[in-house]
């Protein structure tokens, strides 16, 4: 039996996280799917959430599994075709863009080198903001493939781009990925 592609499902701490539940369990059915949440991530939904839907252990801190010599961060980073990152916050990018590794979702995205997506999330004046600017240009300039953002309302109630795009595209871009 063939083995599925593995797909690395970052999720960060944003409103939008609820999404990124349905973009696991609709990935889950044609890819390995292994989740890495942020701390602010868990305040939105639960880890159990993603386990069920993946049917794997989600990670959410560097220090989870002492059992093995080898760490799990730098195993995935071998194992992995691509790397979402769905809902990515300002602050993920930022981490991104400068090569900070002080969590399991940064210090994963600093260890792996193949195909990202990146699906923005954030208030529309964020979006904007020159460092985002230029953090989202450094990506770019990486290789990093940016699914979004849209115009739209966004939960905090402000309109502009800043809205993550919906799940069936994302999907369309991860699948056009591998």
């Amino acid at each position: 039996m063939k083995e599925k592609k593995l797909i690395v499902l970052g999720v960060t701490g944003s409103i939008a996280a609820y999404k990124a539940a349905d973009l696991c369990s609709k990935l889950a059915k044609s890819y390995d799917v292994q989740v890495i949440m942020t701390e602010n991530a868990c305040r939105f939904v639960s880890p159990v959430t993603f386990r069920t839907l993946s049917r794997r252990p989600v990670i959410t801190t560097l220090w989870e599994d002492e059992s093995q010599w080898r760490p799990r961060h730098v195993e995935l980073a071998d194992e992995a075709e691509l790397f979402a990152v769905v809902p990515a916050t300002a602050n993920f990018i930022a981490k991104a863009a400068g090569g900070i590794a002080d969590d399991a979702l940064s210090t994963f995205a600093a260890t792996f080198s193949g195909k990202t997506v990146i699906a923005p999330a954030m208030n529309p004046k964020m979006w904007a903001h020159p460092a985002c600017v230029d953090n989202c240009r450094i990506l770019r300039e990486r290789g990093v493939i940016f699914a979004g953002p849209v115009s739209g309302n966004v939960a905090c109630g402000a309109a502009g781009t800043g809205r993550m795009i919906e799940v069936p595209e994302i999907m369309d871009v991860v699948a056009g990925n591998l």
